[in-house]
């Protein structure tokens, strides 16, 4: 959906209004202009600066909130219109209060709430878009929004609990590479110096780190074209096909992270198929919605390829029990459901599970990673007492 900035006169007064419409096309906006009793005189498309394109994103506590807000309004019994405009004057984020201003238009021009929040599939992903539209037509918007709310607070809670994981290594080698930083820099020159005056030749390691410190002083332009053209070109190389496959392949077969992010992937794929089936959403689409919810093209596939068998004829629990990236639990409590006519049920509790095991397994990692980067400091800090200390200590010794 683009923006566009407008000047047409009111047909009811003849006032001459200026302001910005979000719309499809430029043809798209006049129709809309016209249906709001404007006559447009000029119409061209807004242009974001590189500001308001950084302040564009909506966080997953903004969507969370709002989608509450309208769970409540909707079930207190008021107008799905009011219902929104009631929780559009308590947006502060400008970029979401746009997108909704967008979806509130949209729904009073008589398009499904399903229809409206589909005009943005890069706020609202396709399980909110399934949920929010089985609620509609099933009558119970308010409930599909709850489930939404607590499936999107759920997935936002394991994240951050990955990324709290994964932080902690990141700050420790930071803070490495800037103590190693330091030192080439200000104590080594001062090592080489007193060698020069001397007139004794620098041991290797000393000698090293000194040409090391040399390189990057003198080149340092070229090592940040270096880093910055290998970052740019990886960024670039994992938004292509063999890039997202490499880096789905790897993350389930990472060591230490490895069985962390396949038990991520499933609790994801689990406690989306829970929120689906209990709203009512067939089987076939359930399997494609949760695959692309699990964000995993690897394991995607497994749950595609499953969806072929049970679109073949074959029980849910039979067409996952051989997929290699399907744990083993997920067909055990199919089975389950399947005798029970429970799946939905039985897909929470498999979601309970493999959540509670990734919150143990990140407890585990991050016992691991401390003695890791321990001996990882010492062996750092060893070699740099080795290159400026003890030479220090062997002139001192000779004189």
């Amino acid at each position: 959906m683009r923006r566009y900035v407008y000047v047409a006169r009111e047909t009811a007064t003849d006032k001459k209004v200026k302001s910005v419409v979000q719309a499809e096309s430029e043809n798209a906006a006049g129709k809309l202009l016209i249906e709001r009793g404007l006559a447009p005189i000029s119409i061209h498309e807004e242009q974001e600066s590189i500001f308001a394109k950084l302040n564009s994103h909506v966080s997953s506590k903004d969507k969370i909130v709002f989608t509450r807000q309208l769970a409540t309004l909707i079930g207190a019994g008021l107008p799905l219109t009011q219902s929104l405009h009631t929780v559009l004057d308590q947006i502060q984020s400008k970029a979401f209060k746009s997108i909704l201003e967008d979806i509130t238009s949209s729904v009073e021009s008589g398009k499904t709430l399903g229809e409206s929040f589909g005009k943005h599939p890069d706020v609202f992903d396709k399980v909110y878009l399934a949920l929010v539209s089985a609620g509609e037509v099933s009558g119970t918007l308010d409930e599909a929004l709850k489930r939404v709310a607590n499936q999107q607070e759920k997935d936002a809670a394991m994240m951050s609990k990955v990324r709290g994981a994964l932080t902690y290594p990141i700050i420790v080698l930071v803070v490495i590479l800037l103590v190693v930083g330091f030192m080439l820099f200000t104590v080594v020159p001062q090592v080489e110096k007193l060698y020069q005056d001397l007139g004794e030749e620098l041991p290797f390691l000393t000698a090293m780190m000194v040409g090391m410190a040399g390189f990057l002083m003198q080149f340092w332009w070229l090592v940040l074209l270096i880093v910055g053209g290998l970052v740019i070109g990886l960024r670039q190389y994992f938004k292509t096909e063999g890039g997202i496959k490499f880096s789905a392949t790897f993350k389930l077969n990472a060591p230490l992270f490895g069985q962390l992010f396949r038990k991520l992937y499933m609790a994801r794929f689990t406690r989306t198929s829970q929120t689906l089936l209990s709203t009512g959403v067939a089987m076939l689409d359930m399997l494609h919605i949760s695959g692309e919810a699990t964000n995993n093209v690897i394991v995607q596939q497994s749950i595609e390829n499953a969806a072929d068998k049970v679109k073949g004829g074959k029980p849910l629990s039979t067409a996952i029990k051989d997929q290699e990236y399907i744990l083993p639990l997920v067909s055990q409590m199919s089975r389950i459901g399947e005798q029970s006519g429970k799946m939905d049920e039985m897909m929470g509790k498999a979601a309970q599970v493999y959540e509670d095991e990734v919150d143990e397994q990140i407890r585990t990692i991050s016992t691991l990673i401390e003695p890791i980067l321990m001996v990882f400091l010492a062996v750092v800090a060893g070699g740099m007492i080795g290159a400026i200390l003890f030479p220090i200590y062997g002139l001192v010794n000779s004189v």
